[in-house]
């Protein structure tokens, strides 16, 4: 069924914010209302909408800018200080889900490197879903917080790196692709040395401009232009565009003018754009070609992915001498999965790592963990 661009996106607007207060009502995260007004338009239930490049394109601009948002929220205090245990959370997150993945797929008689590369999938976390669920409970640039938002970026990072090697050893032959695997560290490193670089600078400008002229209304302008070169080059060195989104928030989080460019991108993003990416997830969900076999190793993977980030990055959390309920807040932040699944999984398609039946698979998985996520947060962070 063919829907309009604009009442495509009146629909989302209505029904996100409609489920969303519903939500609200009912002590639940209105995320999580948003995400489900995706799934009832969709081909998953009622079809009243088709995924489409126009909705997605607009969805890119929305996780661009929340990542943008997060950054400038983000304690860079509390960050530095936390630099070590993110770290630590992340590496021994990737590695319980990675073997999580392999086991399981192996079990249903999967190939040694299928399966592989099916935990690479559900390696990595969704840092939006984090951000929005974290903004709304007020908890974002507590120390569990910015441990989840620092381990996040670690994770897109390893998630990246074990992609080139994946894809290396998918060769004919076999064999790993060493340089390949060289130059993608060589592009992380210089991208990050980029942005540190840049972000120094720009933070050095912007507080000069803030003294000179005051705030003004340009200066978010200029901030949100630095955001999507940031994402731009990011890409083109082979990291997620909202690594480098987050990374230009970071550089303006302790500016002068901090709270005057929140606030503007806040009101740009979460009145248009954060509705239609979070309602997006939902209508890329479909059910089509499931059968009983696929039913239950969906399920599995599901539990799988949830289960191992809350083990590996609470065990993360606890070694750096984390509560026992920090710890647990730690590992239900990190479980929602996102937009680095499907690129990992489009990757494996084209490669002919994976197959396309796989693609309903992964869909579920990061609805589940999207879903699950936002509802355990609350419950961790409110109990007592």
């Amino acid at each position: 069924m063919e829907t309009s661009l604009f009442l495509g996106i009146g629909l989302i607007l209505l029904s996100t914010k409609s489920l969303s207060l519903l939500f609200r009502r009912v002590h639940l995260p209105q995320v999580v209302g948003a995400l489900l007004a995706g799934v009832l338009l969709g081909p998953g239930l009622l079809g009243f909408m088709q995924p489409g490049e126009a909705f997605s394109l607009l969805a890119e601009f929305g996780v661009i800018l929340l990542l943008f948002s997060a950054g400038m929220e983000t304690d860079f205090n509390q960050l530095r200080h936390s630099l070590k245990a993110s770290l630590l959370i992340s590496v021994l997150g990737v590695i319980a889900s990675l073997a999580g993945g392999f086991a399981l797929a192996h079990m249903f008689g999967k190939p040694a490197f299928e399966s592989f590369m099916i935990g690479v999938v559900i390696a990595s976390m969704s840092t939006s879903v984090a951000v929005e669920a974290l903004q709304e409970l007020g908890k974002l640039k507590t120390k569990t917080g910015t441990a989840i938002m620092g381990a996040s970026l670690f994770d897109d990072i390893f998630v990246i790196v074990i992609l080139a090697v994946a894809l290396g050893a998918g060769t004919e032959t076999g064999e790993f692709s060493f340089a390949s695997i060289t130059g993608v560290f060589l592009r992380i490193v210089i991208f990050f040395v980029f942005a540190f670089i840049a972000g120094i600078c720009v933070n050095k400008l912007f507080n000069l401009m803030y003294l000179r002229i005051g705030s003004k209304g340009r200066f978010s302008i200029f901030a949100v232009a630095y955001c999507f070169i940031m994402a731009f080059l990011a890409e083109q060195l082979g990291l997620a565009g909202i690594t480098g989104a987050y990374i230009a928030g970071i550089a303006f989080c302790n500016t002068r003018c901090v709270e005057s460019l929140e606030a503007k991108t806040h009101t740009l993003s979460y009145m248009f754009f954060t509705p239609i990416f979070l309602a997006n997830i939902g209508l890329q969900t479909s059910f089509d070609g499931m059968n009983s076999s696929i039913f239950l190793f969906t399920i599995l993977l599901a539990l799988i992915a949830i289960l191992s980030k809350v083990v590996g990055c609470g065990l993360g959390a606890k070694i750096c001498k984390f509560t026992n309920k920090e710890s647990l807040q730690v590992g239900a932040g990190m479980i929602a999965r996102g937009e680095v699944s499907f690129i990992v999984i489009n990757k494996g398609i084209i490669a002919g790592i994976l197959t396309a039946q796989l693609f309903p698979t992964v869909i579920v998985v990061v609805l589940v963990t999207v879903l699950i996520s936002p509802i355990l947060l609350k419950l961790v962070y409110t109990t007592p």
